[in-house]
């Protein structure tokens, strides 16, 4: 009987583990599978966050964000942290969403724009259901009353964390949830909006072990009632409120209390307050964790910290300390922060050697006036963190004693000398060392090798120099880590002098210079490394290709070889053969030749390739989407690429930024080459290239595209009238290709639009501008230069963020709208080669930070107002080519015409998406207290401005870095009467000046030989005269000059220095003058010094117009009758004539047609 019990058991057992077995057969309840499904379309409809989260991936533990119990298979976390598209809008919360998960223990929802809950569906429906949740993080969403919280909250009996911080609450609707939640024991409210009233409204947490208030609007008023009541309370936060030393009274009630935040306030060390502070002392018997960093604390306070007997970690940091009161008494103490501290005395830190339990001290950011010896006192030091503080020279060599020293963390602190032979290389169990920026020289001391315990060496960012194979490196047998870049130090290209290092995973030695090894070193290391870079090593070609020990490394997960000279070496295949791990490769600039020959297995993990600027020729292989399945980042612009984008990466979701630019490449782009409308894809750059056919309508549509740039290419046809009110592009390049139509009215007409920049030029869009253009909120480039562009400018908008705007080359017609008025940030304004009429606005001084100003090739009429005059920040100013007269205001020569970076480029807002950091190695290896810098992808945007001038006739383009230094005033071709102001002479800054083509009379200002700087000066086609100025001989810069047609006399300036470059075409024109290198010699009993005498009346200097225009007309007619006589006399040359004219005038349509200036002119 016993034994059929017994078997009816293990029957009974076994059918439960079998039915247990078949429901989560795939790793995971078939329910609860289900139940994740159908909250995926609710948050994250596109498969951004949720990208794992598939009908066919059955294994839902194996989800992002998803963890399960081991042995039941349930799901125990729920992380939808950051899961929800923000562009749906507020969210509604239906909580019974999650009652599939009976189990769940942990569910985050923080920053998912959680409003409140849906009415009678708040996780009072899970009371029944989830008996198990414990924690619940509502962070960072947008409960802004307290009564949208407490819609949520109905049950949840069993939670005990519950994190609400940064959202609107006041506190006001706590008592009610106090009295749901009686199990809570920590409780975050920090970065809301509450004031002292919050304290009487936590009373009934009875349970609550850590109450965080951290970035509210407390005082502490009120703080005595609640610690009657919190008698558990363990850890309290009350940092970045507005408490005074008040507090310390307030606070003794906490009796069991370990951990207290107070940083951040306003303690200032009052009378009062150390009173009260000695009081809280006797009182918190049980503190361990103190922090009162960044506050108005003194000296005075310090004595009486040694109340604290149980205290383990101390911050002090960023106080009014000066180090005259020594830190006694604190005999548990084992962390101490005193950051940013000036040490005028050394007493506080020479007591710190008396602390017996001391192991870490922070003190970075700190002025060291003294260092005494009493620290190297410390029997138990073992980290100290210094970095960036001001220390003296003999620090390094004082610091030997320190036998316990681990960690010694000294980066940026400015040694600015060479390394000593003693004191810190005495340091036995140093197992950190970080000296990276410190501007030490010389080469490593020999004593370096006795640091036979060292794992983590930071050398970087130094100008230490030396073979590194000939130091003593290779005695540190516990190496890990080793960064040595930025310095002048000889790396050989086989690192024999690390091959002895077994332990040895991560190498940096970046900005150094790789040389040749010797040939008797061994090939093999006996290191794995994970990490390896070398980037800018060869300043001249390395013939030994690329370093060799790496083809016997298995475990590489990072490469950068970036910006080296390895002559005519293949794409390194082999790199992914051997390594299966690797996860970034930079081979940027690497002179690599040669096709592009993919590994024959696939390479997992790998995220990042970037291969530009090289000279890879043929195709992209079109099963590298199998070969690279986790590709996110793929760079190979400026290569020799030709055929199209593979089809696999239309479906390739992983990618993110694609970079193919400056290449040969060249199909019709279809929506299946690229990936589509809910892809992850955030950069997309194919310019410059000959890719052609008709835009893909999808390509505007990405959800998550930032930056798109098309240019350089042969699309044709019209763009998508408007495009997805969901777009979150910030910068749009589709400049230089065939385009036509209206320009497409959807860019900037959403709301929710974030353009940066907007690059439409040199296309063939016609019809006006839409109003949109100049209304897109946060809009700073706008270039729709060189289209065929019609109408008046838009009236009505408020483009307040406009920096940039460029329509030049356009039939753009009306006068300047009164809204440019309110464009104050506005920094280029281009117009030029357009109909635009009417005078220049008296408004124009509003435009205060306009550098560039092009108003050339319009109609513009009228005075300049003085108002120009008072846009300091002017550097370039052309007005050519208009109907502007009157005189030249003489005020312009207040202008500083002085350098700027922001008239260069544009500098568009970037994201860094390229997550990944040698940190990440840096922890795998144990690591602390130290990260170093991420390796981060930036966007790839080169916005130049340009800007065109005109000089003898010829058209010079400046754009880039040359544009910085430019400064330019073009009031040529119009029609300006009067002298030449002479206060001009003042623009010593200019570099180029042209006033030709206008009615200018009197003399050449002497003054223009102050303009030191300038390089082009076109006076000509006036009626200037007098003399030239001597002096402009001393204007050494000057490679331009022509005076050519005026009424200038007397002798031409000596051919000295410039001067004696300028030919006769320089003069020409001038009948009265003489000297070289005209060949009209100066009558020879001229003397070097007459004086030429100034005629007020201008007759001297004058040709009698009247005459000369009389006896032209008369010949002109005489010459028109003879030829039309003779053409009436002689049918055959009238035949001959007639078929001249026909030639020519076939000959200049041609001309123009291919050479008219407008469509000719090439700006970038």
């Amino acid at each position: 009987m016993m034994m059929k019990k017994m078997g009816a058991w293990m029957l009974l057992a076994l059918l439960t583990l079998v039915g247990d077995w078949c429901g989560r057969c795939y790793g995971c309840l078939e329910e609860e599978r289900i139940g994740l499904l159908e909250i995926k379309p609710l948050i994250d409809p596109n498969s951004i966050y949720m990208r794992d989260w598939v009908e066919y991936s059955s294994n839902c533990c194996e989800w992002y964000g998803i963890k399960c119990d081991n042995t039941t298979g349930r799901v125990i976390r729920l992380s939808l942290w950051d899961a929800r598209d923000q562009s749906l809008g507020d969210w509604v919360l239906n909580a019974s969403l999650f009652l599939p998960f009976k189990e769940l223990q942990s569910l985050d929802l923080g920053y998912n724009g959680l409003v409140g809950c849906s009415e009678n569906q708040g996780f009072e429906v899970l009371s029944s259901k989830l008996r198990k949740l414990e924690v619940l993080d509502l962070s960072e969403n947008r409960f802004n009353d307290d009564k949208s919280i407490l819609s949520c909250f109905n049950g949840l009996s069993a939670l005990k964390s519950l994190d609400l911080s940064d959202n609107q609450l006041t506190g006001s609707g706590l008592k009610v949830l106090s009295s749901r939640l009686k199990k809570l024991e920590n409780l975050d409210l920090s970065w809301n909006q509450c004031n002292d009233s919050i304290f009487s409204s936590i009373t009934g947490f009875s349970s609550l072990k850590s109450l965080v208030l951290s970035a509210n609007q407390l005082t502490g008023s009120g703080l005595k009632v609640l610690s009657s009541r919190l008698q558990k309370l363990e850890n309290l936060h009350l940092s970045r409120n507005q408490c005074n030393d008040s507090i310390f009274s307030s606070i003794t009630g906490f009796s069991s209390l370990k951990s207290l935040d107070l940083s951040y306030n306003e303690l200032t060390g009052s009378s009062t307050g150390i009173n009260s502070f000695q009081v809280l002392a006797s009182a918190l018997r049980n503190l361990e964790e103190l922090r009162l960093s960044y506050n108005k604390l003194n000296d005075n306070i310090l004595s009486f910290l040694s109340g604290f007997s149980t205290l383990k970690s101390l911050d002090l940091s960023d106080n009014m300390f000066t180090g005259s009161t020594g830190l006694n008494g604190l005999r548990n103490l084992e962390t101490l922060y005193l950051g940013n501290t000036d040490f005028k005395e050394s007493i506080l830190i020479e007591s710190l050697g008396a602390l017996p339990s001391l192991k870490t001290l922070d003190a970075s950011y700190s002025n060291f006036t003294h260092f005494g010896k009493g620290l190297c006192n410390s029997s138990s030091l073992e980290e100290v963190f210094l970095d960036d503080s001001s220390l003296p020279a003999s620090f390094l060599r004082n610091i030997g004693p320190l036998s316990t020293l681990k960690v010694l963390s000294l980066a940026g602190v400015d040694f600015n000398s060479t390394l000593p032979a003693q004191g810190w290389c005495e340091l036995k169990n140093l197992e950190e060392l970080y000296l990276l920026g410190n501007n030490l020289k010389g080469v490593l001391p020999p004593c370096l090798g006795n640091l036979s315990f060292l794992q983590i060496l930071e050398l970087s960012h130094n100008q230490l120099e030396g073979n590194i194979a000939f130091s003593h490196l290779s005695h540190l047998t516990q190496l890990e880590y080793l960064s040595v870049s930025n310095n002048y130090f000889q790396v050989p290209i086989t690192s024999g002098s690390f091959m002895n290092l077994s332990n040895l995973k991560f190498i940096a030695c970046d900005n150094n210079e790789l040389i040749a090894a010797p040939s008797f070193q061994p090939s093999a290391p006996k290191f794995q490394l994970l990490f390896f870079s070398a980037s800018n090593c060869t300043p001249k070609p390395l013939e030994a290709g690329f370093t060799n020990f790496l083809h016997s490394q298995y475990d590489l997960m990072f490469v950068d070889l970036s910006h080296n000279k390895f002559v005519g070496e293949p794409f390194p295949s082999w790199l992914f053969e051997n390594n299966r791990k690797l996860n970034r490769l930079y081979l940027r600039d690497t002179s690599i030749t040669g096709p592009l020959q993919l590994p024959q297995h696939p390479t997992p993990y790998l995220q990042t390739v970037d291969i530009s600027g090289n000279t890879i020729h043929g195709q992209i292989a079109r099963n590298i989407c199998s070969i690279f399945p986790r590709l996110k980042n793929f760079l190979m612009a400026n290569n020799s690429l030709t055929g199209c984008i593979p089809r696999c990466f239309g479906n390739m979701s992983s990618l993110e930024y694609l970079d193919l630019s400056n290449n040969h490449m060249s199909c019709e782009l279809l929506e299946h080459n690229l990936p589509t409308v809910g892809s992850s894809l955030w950069f997309l750059k194919l310019s410059n290239n000959n890719f052609s056919g008709r835009l893909p309508p999808s390509v505007f549509n990405m959800t998550y595209l930032l930056y798109l740039l098309l240019d350089g290419n042969k699309f044709v046809g019209e763009v998508p009238g408007t495009f997805s009110l969901e777009s979150s592009l910030l910068w749009l390049d589709i400049s230089n290709n065939l385009l036509s139509g209206m320009l497409p009215r959807g860019i900037g007409n959403s709301s929710k639009s974030q353009l940066d920049g907007i690059d439409l030029s040199r296309n063939h869009f016609e019809g006006t501008i839409p109003i949109e253009y100049f209304n897109s909120s946060g809009l700073e480039f706008l270039d729709l230069s060189e289209n065929n562009l019609s109408g008046s400018l838009p009236l009505g908008f408020h483009a307040l963020d406009l920096r940039y705007v460029h329509l030049y080359g356009n039939r753009l017609s009306g006068p300047l709208p009164y809204d440019f008025y309110n464009l104050s940030s506005l920094v280029t304004l281009d117009l030029g080669d357009n109909n635009l009429t009417g005078p220049i606005p008296n408004w124009i001084d509003s435009l205060s930070e306009l550098s560039i100003f092009v108003l050339k090739s319009n109609k513009f009429n009228g005075k300049l107002p003085h108002q120009l005059c008072l846009l300091r920040k002017l550097s370039i100013l052309d007005l050519s080519e208009n109907n502007f007269s009157g005189l030249f205001p003489s005020c312009l020569s207040n202008l500083n015409l002085t350098a700027s970076d922001e008239k260069t480029s544009v500098e568009p807002d970037r994201a860094s998406r390229d997550y990944w950091s040698e940190g990440e190695i840096l922890s795998s290896i144990g690591g602390r207290g130290f990260s170093p810098h991420d390796t981060k992808l930036w966007p790839e945007i080169s916005v130049k401005i340009a800007v065109e001038l005109t000089a003898k006739k010829n058209f010079y383009t400046y754009e880039g870095g040359i544009l910085r230094y430019m400064s330019a005033l073009d009031l040529s071709c119009n029609r300006f009467t009067g002298e030449i102001p002479t206060e001009w002479g003042n623009l010593s800054g200019i570099y180029s000046l042209n006033l030709s083509q206008n009615n200018l009379t009197g003399l050449i200002p002497s003054s223009f030989s102050n303009l030191k700087h300038i390089e082009s000066l076109d006076l000509s086609h006036n009626n200037l005269n007098g003399r030239i100025p001597a002096q402009l001989v001393e204007l050494t810069f000057l490679a331009v000059f022509n005076v050519s047609y005026n009424n200038l006399s007397g002798r031409t300036p000596e051919m000295k220095n410039q001067f004696g470059t300028f030919d006769e075409s320089s003069y020409k024109g001038n009948p009265l003058l003489c000297g070289p290198p005209l060949q009209n010699s100066c009558d020879k009993t001229e003397s070097p010094s007459a004086r030429v005498p100034n005629d007020c009346n201008g007759d001297g200097g004058f040709i009698d117009m009247y005459s000369f225009y009389a006896s032209f007309g008369v010949c002109y007619i005489i010459a028109v009758l003879t030829i039309a006589a003779v053409l009436c006399i002689n049918p055959h040359w009238r035949r001959r004539w007639f078929y001249f004219i026909e030639e020519c005038i076939d000959t200049c349509f041609c001309f123009l047609a291919i050479n008219f200036r407008k469509l000719s002119r090439f700006r970038r």
